[in-house]
C-alpha cells in the first residue's frame, strides 16, 4: 500500500480546521526532525488541528514548542512488537478517534497499522518515498543523476492528499529556546562565536574522517574565535569527543553533560552547525541555524538536505573522482574505495566556509 488515492478519502480543509489527525513518523532522528517544519507549517495554517504523533517518546522534545502536538510513545521493542503488539497498538491508537492518518513512514509496521485501519472509515494517506527515482539515482550503471523531491515536500504532499494544502517557507523556523542554569554551566560566557560540531553518522562512508575533522577542530580553536561544541552519542563516540575536549581549551564535548532536550535548547542559540549527512544537522536546521553538511556517498539530490538551507552549506566529495555518488540513499551501499570519498574535502574549505557564516 505506498498511497490512498480514493478521491473519497480525502478532507475537506475549509470544513475541518480543527479535526484530529494521526501522524506516523518513527525510524531515526533525523526523519523525525524533518517533520518538524512541515508540521509547524501545517499548524499554521490550520492553527486548530489536534495532532497525535507516533513516534519515539525520546523524540517528544522536538515538537514541544507546538502544543496542538500530543506524543503517542510506540514502544516497538516491547508492547508494541511484532504483530500482535501492532494489533495492541491499533486498538490504543483508534481509541483517540482520528479523522484522518498521515502515514509519513510507509514501512511494513505502518503498513500493517494502516491494513488494519483500512476497515474503517478513516481517510488514509501515505508518503511516496520516490523509491523507483531513488534507485535509478543511486545506480552504479546508467544512473539518472538529477535532483528528486525533497523527503519535507513529500511529506507535505500527505496532508495535500488530506486535504490540507500547505506551501513550506522558513516563516516557520523553530524560535531560539530557553538556556536554563545546567545549559549556561556547560557552556559558559558568550563572548565567542558558538559552533557545533557533529561528527558522527550511522555509517562509516557518511563521516568525515576523524583525523581530518580534527584538524577543523584545532584550527577553530587556535583562531580564539569559536566556543566549539561537539555532538555525538555511543561510548566510543564519547571516548573521541572527550579526548578533544581535554585536548582543545576552546572545545566542549556534550555527550553525557546535557539530556536531549537541553541539547535542543543549546543547539537552538548556535550560531552554526557543522554536520554529517545525519540527525544533528536537521536539528540545527529547524531552528535556521546555519549548517554546513558534509557528504560523502550520499548526495542531496536524494531529498534529504536540511530544511531552509542554502545549496553552497552542502560541501561534496568530488564526482570527477567519484562518479557513482550518491552510490545509495542511506550511505550503506558503495563500491570499493568510495568509503574515502569524502577525505577528498579539505579541512581548510570547511573552515573557510564556517569563517564566513560566522563573521
Amino acid at each position: 500500500m505506498e498511497a490512498n488515492d480514493s478521491a473519497s478519502d480525502s478532507i475537506n480543509a475549509n470544513t475541518s480546521n480543527s479535526a484530529h489527525l494521526l501522524v506516523i513518523r518513527l525510524s531515526a532522528m533525523g526523519d523525525v526532525a524533518m517533520t518538524v517544519p512541515v508540521l509547524s507549517s501545517l499548524l499554521q495554517r490550520y492553527p486548530n488541528l489536534r495532532i497525535t504523533l507516533l513516534t519515539r517518546k525520546f523524540f517528544e522534545p522536538m515538537f514541544s514548542s507546538m502544543p496542538q502536538i500530543t506524543v503517542f510513545e510506540a514502544d516497538v521493542t516491547g508492547k508494541h512488537k511484532g504483530l500482535i503488539g501492532l494489533w495492541r497498538l491499533y486498538k490504543a491508537l483508534k481509541k483517540e478517534q482520528p479523522a484522518a492518518i498521515a502515514d509519513l513512514h510507509n514501512v511494513l509496521r505502518s503498513k500493517i497499522l494502516m491494513l488494519f485501519f483500512s476497515f474503517s472509515s478513516i481517510p488514509i494517506r501515505q508518503i511516496d518515498k520516490g523509491r523507483k527515482e531513488k534507485k535509478a539515482l543511486t545506480a552504479i550503471k546508467n544512473k539518472v543523476f538529477r535532483p528528486l523531491k525533497t523527503t519535507h515536500e513529500r511529506y507535505a504532499d500527505v496532508f495535500r492528499g488530506l486535504g490540507y494544502p500547505i506551501e513550506l517557507n522558513t516563516s516557520t523556523f523553530q524560535h531560539k529556546r530557553q538556556l536554563n542554569h545546567k545549559i549556561l554551566e556547560v557552556a559558559g560566557d558568550r563572548n565567542t562565536s558558538w559552533v557545533g560540531i557533529a561528527p558522527f553518522a550511522a555509517y562509516e562512508a557518511k563521516m568525515y574522517p576523524l583525523n581530518l575533522m580534527e584538524k577543523v577542530v584545532e584550527e577553530l580553536n587556535r583562531k580564539n574565535s569559536y566556543k566549539i561544541f561537539l555532538f555525538g552519542g555511543g561510548t566510543e563516540e564519547m571516548k573521541l569527543l572527550k579526548a578533544m575536549e581535554v585536548k582543545y581549551n576552546n572545545v566542549i564535548a556534550i555527550p553525557d553533560k546535557l539530556k536531549f532536550e537541553e541539547e535542543l535548547n543549546l543547539i537552538s542559540h548556535l550560531d552554526l552547525m557543522l554536520s554529517m549527512d545525519s540527525g544533528n544537522g536537521h536539528l540545527a536546521a529547524i531552528f535556521g541555524i546555519p549548517t554546513i553538511t558534509l557528504w560523502g556517498v550520499t548526495h542531496p539530490h536524494a531529498g534529504f538536505y536540511p530544511f531552509g538551507q542554502a545549496p553552497e552549506n552542502a560541501l561534496l566529495a568530488d564526482r570527477k573522482d567519484f562518479p557513482a555518488i550518491p552510490t545509495s540513499v542511506y550511505g550503506n551501499k558503495f563500491p570499493q574505495g568510495y568509503e574515502k570519498a569524502m577525505a577528498g574535502i579539505p579541512p581548510d574549505t570547511i573552515v573557510r566556509r564556517i569563517a564566513e557564516l560566522t563573521r
